[in-house]
């Protein structure tokens, strides 16, 4: 990342959730979660050609391999839509 981040990581680490304010963030009941939808961005079946080896290494880390391609693919793109803005 080219930005530093601002955060006072390690006071937050310490930082009990009990001293955490929270009265301007309305509590979730249980009608929210009866309304609530999952959405996911739909899945678009492509060919895709990759180097054996790093093919071989993403499947080695066993099921679900092409889950993590797509996370990756997507912190990428994620990451060149920052530097753009």
């Amino acid at each position: 990342m080219g930005k530093k981040s601002k955060t006072d990581w390690p006071r937050l680490s310490e930082q009990q959730s009990k001293d955490i304010d929270t009265s301007d963030i309305p509590e979730l009941d249980d009608e929210f979660f009866q309304k609530a939808e999952l959405r996911v961005p739909p899945k678009k079946p492509v060919t895709l050609r990759l180097d054996a080896d790093v093919l071989d290494w993403f499947k080695s880390q066993g099921r679900g391999y092409q889950t993590r391609i797509n996370k990756l693919l997507r912190r990428y793109m994620e990451a060149q839509q920052d530097r753009q803005s």
